[in-house]
């Protein structure tokens, strides 16, 4: 009998090799050249990168029976996901092999700024012996202010406690009472810029994460400050931190991440207060190895047809077929629910109810868990990690499920309470032959709207003028309304527009948006896949 085939374009952990030897004939090319990848792909069952290669959509065309793509790593940067799943192909991850790595690499930048390693390190070999010039400071006793108190972020803040220092944090997604039990208080970004020695940053890249440490937040530092960046490029605006550095308002930092990589020429290379790294956040050979085997243990499981939990794209091998529809909406719908609440709730009801409750549904909770986290932790999500993201900041998770639905034949919900009571909800069908995804409530409105790529929500006293106003600032801003509607608890009361539109709205004009009309909440999601 033939043996599926694996083709192994980066360098892989001898492990992960073994473990794929014992099923699989394993081949072996130079992802890095293109002349070698594409007709080597040709015939493969799966494909195994690190982050040259780049799996873009000739690629996977180029690839004729290719089931799986495997990541031996966090990112995803080189792999084409979207086209990877309009093509039926799995892409799977390692999201956390290099945990502890990362956050050691923080920690390690921290301590280099503290004592000034590099210069005096570069100073001695250069023949000079200078004491005084490098005088450093200790960390006992200094605030540390964590931005982002993810699972790196958390393990950084435990390894601080440990040296003696008062560690604050800025998470609006993890509860008070969970920072509290690692001894972390949690605070504001105003009051974490105003109040910390060290800053150490932690969080996803997204929207509106980019520039986040960017001119404005600097101003708020203390000129004693050093600055850590080890999680993602461009979080930390590079140039507003070298006209920091140029005046002297900050007083050092470490570098692991660029906005552009590779990059070998930055403005911040004048400066021997900073420490610079290329990226070596996960170069341990322990978070390599972890990475070989966990992408070798999840091929194995998608080549045999099985559920495999680090699947970010996944479509249910291993699942019901009557559920598989139902986990790229059940995820979009988990999207939607963090972005309309703002914050993390305490606690998340999934509820699942029509015929698709007959069956094991226990993978809907994790999408909507892989939903609820995805724009918020630093980590890829996967289904194996989501519910221990959800445990790891004192959320309690629960599955509903019931035979009874009365509107529709199958209904998802996502629910739950935020820290200071308030109630979220949000609920979606799939309808047609086509199964096409439908937004079907939100916070006790009832409405019928496409889940699409670009969606607006905006909440508000019910009055007259309120949709032209809407329809003439984003005319204004050239953005096209494809969908829309607007629902109200009853005349003059509480009224929700639900808009899909063709392009997102710019950050300025959903602000002015919610200025004009009083919105007691305005958001917009990108649900692109």
């Amino acid at each position: 009998m033939t043996k599926p085939v694996v083709l192994v374009a980066e360098k892989l952990s001898p492990a992960g090799i073994a473990l794929l030897e014992e099923d699989f004939e394993v081949r072996h090319v130079d992802g890095a050249d293109r002349s070698q990848l594409l007709p080597a792909l040709s015939g493969v069952d799966a494909l195994i990168v690190r982050s040259a290669t780049q799996v873009d959509a000739e690629a996977v065309a180029a690839a004729n029976r290719l089931q799986v793509v495997a990541r031996a790593g966090v990112g995803l940067d080189n792999v084409d996901v979207d086209a990877a799943t309009k093509a039926g192909v799995l892409v799977v991850n390692a999201p956390t092999s290099n945990i502890i790595s990362a956050a050691e690499q923080a920690i390690n930048l921290l301590l280099a700024s503290a004592r000034h390693t590099a210069p005096a390190h570069n100073a001695l070999i250069n023949g000079e012996w200078k004491r005084s010039k490098y005088t450093g400071v200790e960390l006992y006793e200094k605030v540390v202010g964590v931005v982002g108190l993810g699972r790196i972020g958390a393990l950084v803040a435990q390894r601080l406690l440990a040296f003696g220092t008062r560690v604050i944090a800025f998470d609006p997604f993890v509860q008070p009472a969970r920072a509290a039990q690692i001894g972390v208080e949690m605070v504001t970004l105003d009051e974490l810029l105003e109040r910390s020695d060290f800053i150490t940053i932690h969080l996803p890249k997204n929207k509106d994460t980019v520039g986040l440490i960017g001119d404005e937040a600097l101003s708020r530092v203390k000129p004693s400050v050093r600055i850590i960046n080890a999680a993602r490029g461009g979080i930390l605006d590079e140039e507003a931190l070298y006209r920091a550095l140029k005046d002297g308002r900050v007083a050092g930092a470490g570098i692991d991440v660029f906005a552009k990589e590779p990059t070998t020429d930055s403005p911040l290379f004048e400066f021997e207060n900073v420490v610079v790294a290329p990226h070596l956040g996960a170069s341990t050979a322990e978070a390599q190895e972890k990475a070989g085997t966990q992408v070798a243990r999840s091929v194995k499981l998608a080549l045999s047809g099985e559920f495999v939990p680090d699947a970010v794209n996944v479509q249910g091998t291993g699942v019901a077929e009557e559920i598989k529809p139902g986990l790229p909406l059940t995820e979009k719908l988990g999207r939607v629910f963090t972005s309309l609440a703002g914050a993390l709730a305490a606690r998340i009801d999934v509820e699942v109810r029509g015929e698709i409750a007959q069956h094991d549904v226990k993978v809907l909770e994790l999408a909507a868990l892989k939903g609820v986290f995805t724009d918020v932790v630093e980590d890829t999500v996967t289904f194996v990690n989501a519910p221990l993201l959800a445990k790891e900041r004192g959320v309690e998770v629960n599955l509903v499920t019931s035979d009874d639905s009365t509107d529709w034949r199958n209904l998802i919900s996502v629910r739950g309470v935020l820290a200071d009571g308030t109630r979220v909800s949000v609920s979606g069908t799939l309808t047609g032959p086509r199964q096409s995804e439908k937004l079907v409530e939100i916070n006790n409105y009832t409405m019928e709207i496409g889940l699409d790529e670009h969606m607006v929500f905006l909440s508000y006293e019910d009055r007259p003028g309120i949709v032209g106003k809407v329809g003439a600032l984003l005319g204004d801003a050239e953005v096209n309304i494809a969908g829309m509607q607007v629902i109200r608890d009853q005349e003059g009361g509480k009224a929700l527009i639900a808009l899909t539109v063709d392009s997102a709205v710019p950050d300025d004009i959903l602000t002015s948006i919610s200025a004009e009309i009083d919105a007691e909440i305005a958001r917009q999601i990108d649900l692109e896949d």
